[in-house]
């Protein structure tokens, strides 16, 4: 059923090509033997990520669904190039006019016929852009909810079903349909009537944060049909994690902290008072930094925010106004200057950093001023019940500023998912408070919420173990349970510290309606039966996170890729603004970090680049490879490596010093000790080293009957992501064993290669 619908869709896309014949691409059947072959020639890239297939293979059978993905995780691919290769346009339903134009300036450099209808046109264009869509000249068409249910739009809607067809509705920021997730928007409520009216069309919902209540009210407000569910993991692991105490002298520590870190980053702030007076000192201290809040006028906005997605200026100072529309992959750093409203919130906010995959860090100050502050912009909410569940997130993400457990765990906890383990990337990971065994006092407090019959929040129970004579308590007679008064010998921060604890750890559960009620699970009475011990860690530490980078070591490439990079960014940016297009739409920065190590100098060699599709090849490729030849002749450098010589050439000093350790007969956590770095790292130079050629024996790291697993695991699904292999693989099998099986893999498969091109 796949392989027809998506025959039959490529010869519809012979006549649904762009307007611009010069981005049109010679297609016939056979250009598209799979799928991979369609996201290369359209999109530059060999492989789908993690789930993106699935999806798109459920879009191409005409099925619903629901696909939540993290930020970055390519959830707009899973509806762009099923378009492509289906009959009609598909509508895209998207919340804010900067995130489609960024969609659609991105589609159009790819050559795909992309365009959008909203209130940044003149009539003049919205006719012409009508125009072209009935004549089928456009596959993708980007809308806001309001406009979709306007009375003007409806007619064009019917018409091009009539006539073009519709092939899909996709729902981007699908959060926005249900009242319990963090950014609410009524305009989606209404966007059932597409399933009411179009019965037939396949519809997508997708959003990046979803709880399971949420994911429920999208499906039942949509009404989707048997839709199928695609929930990748919610961990972003380039996320470094932390939380900072907010002193008197907030914007002391704040200078220091943006002067460290390098590449463009986003400071959000509770007030639009805030935003001004914070930008204007970083102005006033020689960094390029602009305000962004809803007091501007809408040119001011929209100037500022262009001039920061162009590279322009390096500071985006915001109210949680900015970000939900921006398509910027590059992102450093993202610093919460004020305490976050929700752990929704803040997951939304600070996946802003680090969308293209690369290392980015997340900064939280904690000052507990600003709590009253959030609490009067709740109070200021005119529905009790909308307030009573505003308070309980509040409460969450106190929780989670507050807490010593992994803040992986607690993010990824709130989503419903597991996590074991500790991530190794965030400050209470990287910076580990002490470690006591409270579990007898956790059987104490889960006995106090057996006793109180599941009814009571954390507060209630707290007071009856400390013997509290509240009056609500002893009316409710809890003075006479046999809990009440056994928990004297402990602070009331103790038990409030064991209690974030349980709850992190998922010992014990709490209702998400508002009201915090506690509820025992299967862990909570393995515990109250002895089977299960609790771990807590007894530091309430927020003391300078900002020394975590002190033992982190950051891999600094080589003089010449450095040098080379920095010349291909400026041509980036001098392209870009030529065309009036942010940077990442010409390159994305990856993969001007992979020209930078391989410096290809072909137009055969450039079409290997990770994002070099057929448009881009022949957009860019001559004017990057006439930059790259010139600065090889310049250096004196070889050139159009191949990937394994890229490696051999991107070893820097701290692989080498791992390399000496090593030589000397330490084991990886040794050297991990050794160097004060993290066990991955150290796992990650070793895994380079063996690609590199240097004598690393595999026998000593992994051991030969789990290399055996691994590799017949790679033999199997092929050379994919190291999640995509530990998911087959199973929890038993850790990233570092994987990535350094892989490694050597890929080092024989060079060899053999090699050895056949030389017969």
């Amino acid at each position: 059923m796949a392989c027809r619908t998506q025959s039959q869709s490529v010869q519809s896309l012979m006549v649904n090509l762009p307007l611009d014949n010069s981005a049109r691409p010679a297609l016939d059947q056979a250009n598209f033997p799979s799928l991979e072959k369609a996201l290369k020639h359209f999109f530059g890239y060999d492989q789908f990520r993690l789930s993106q297939r699935q999806v798109i293979e459920d879009t191409l059978q005409n099925r619903d669904s629901l696909v939540i993905m993290p930020t970055g995780g390519g959830k707009s691919l899973c509806y762009q190039l099923p378009a492509l290769l289906k009959i009609g346009v598909t509508l895209v339903v998207s919340p804010l006019i900067a995130l489609m134009q960024d969609q659609v300036e991105a589609l159009r450099d790819n050559g795909i016929a992309a365009t959008f209808l909203n209130s940044s046109l003149s009539l003049s264009e919205l006719r012409q852009r009508e125009a072209a869509l009935l004549q089928g000249q456009i596959k993708l068409l980007y809308v806001a909810p309001e406009r979709l249910l306007s009375e003007a739009f409806l007619p064009l809607l019917q018409q091009l079903s009539q006539t073009i067809g519709v092939a899909a509705f996709a729902i981007d920021e699908a959060h926005c349909v249900s009242d319990w997730g963090h950014d609410f928007r009524p305009e989606y409520r209404q966007l059932r009537f597409l399933r009411q009216q179009y019965p037939t069309v396949p519809m997508l919902a997708l959003t990046a944060t979803a709880t399971e209540r949420v994911r429920e009210d999208i499906v039942e407000q949509l009404q989707l049909r048997d839709p199928a569910l695609h929930v990748t993991s919610f961990n972003r692991q380039n996320l470094y994690y932390e939380v900072q105490p907010k002193g008197r002298q907030a914007y002391a520590q704040l200078l220091p902290l943006i002067q460290q870190q390098e590449g463009t980053g986003i400071i959000y702030c509770l007030s639009r008072r805030r935003v001004d007076e914070t930008a204007l000192r970083l102005q006033q201290d020689g960094i390029a930094a602009l305000p962004y809040h809803a007091g501007l006028s809408d040119t001011t906005r929209q100037e500022n925010q262009s001039r920061f997605i162009r590279d322009d200026v390096r500071i985006m100072v915001a109210t949680v106004a900015f970000g939900m529309g921006i398509n910027k992959p590059d992102v450093r750093f993202v610093i919460h200057y004020d305490l976050p409203r929700s752990l929704e919130n803040y997951y939304q906010e600070s996946g802003r950093a680090g969308r293209d995959g690369e290392a980015a860090r997340c900064t939280i100050f904690l000052g507990y001023g600003d709590i009253a502050t959030v609490e009067y912009l709740i109070d200021r909410k005119p529905d009790p019940r909308e307030q009573r569940i505003a308070k309980q997130q509040l409460r969450q993400m106190i929780a989670y500023a507050e807490s010593s457990v992994c803040r992986r765990q607690i993010q990824l906890g709130y989503f419903g998912e597991d996590f074991a383990g500790l991530c190794q990337n965030c400050d209470n990971c990287c910076l580990p408070p002490p470690i006591e065994d409270w579990t007898v006092e956790a059987q104490k407090f889960l006995s106090c919420v057996a006793r109180c019959r599941e009814r009571f929040g954390m507060t209630h129970i707290i007071d009856v173990l400390r013997g509290s004579r509240k009056k609500r308590l002893l009316e409710l007679k809890h003075d006479q349970l046999s809990t009440y008064g056994i928990g004297k010998d402990r602070a009331l921060d103790e038990w409030r510290l064991l209690g974030r604890s349980l709850l992190h750890q998922r010992l014990v559960d709490e209702t998400t309606d508002g009201y915090s009620v506690l509820k025992l699970n299967a862990a909570s009475w393995q515990i109250l039966r002895g089977q299960l011990a609790v771990q807590v860690a007894i530091t309430q530490k927020l003391e300078s996170a900002s020394a975590a980078d002190s033992s982190t070591e950051r891999d600094r490439p080589p003089a010449e890729v450095a040098s080379l990079l920095s010349q291909l960014k400026d041509l980036r940016k001098r392209l870009a603004d030529e065309q009036s297009v942010p940077p990442y739409v010409v390159f994305a920065e990856s993969s001007l970090r992979q020209m930078a190590q391989q410096r290809p100098q072909t137009l055969d060699a450039f079409a290997q680049i990770s994002g070099v599709g057929n448009r881009k090849l022949d957009q860019y490729g001559k004017v990057f490879t006439a930059a790259i030849a010139q600065f090889c002749q310049e250096y004196d450098l070889s050139s159009d490596l191949q990937p394994s010589t890229a490696v051999t050439q991107s070893l820097t000093t701290t692989h080498l010093t791992t390399l000496q350790f090593y030589q000397q007969g330490l084991t990886p956590a040794e050297i991990a000790v050794e160097r004060g770095l993290r066990l991955s790292t150290i796992s990650d130079h070793l895994a380079r080293l063996i690609e590199a050629g240097q004598p690393i024996e595999l026998d000593r790291l992994v051991s030969s009957e789990r290399q055996q697993v691994i590799q017949q695991a790679i033999a199997n699904i092929g050379d994919t992501p190291l999640r995509e292999l530990r998911e087959h693989l199973g929890n038993t099998y850790d990233y570092s064993e994987i990535r350094l099986v892989k490694a050597a893999w890929r080092k024989l498969s060079q060899q053999t290669t090699a050895i056949a091109e030389n017969a």
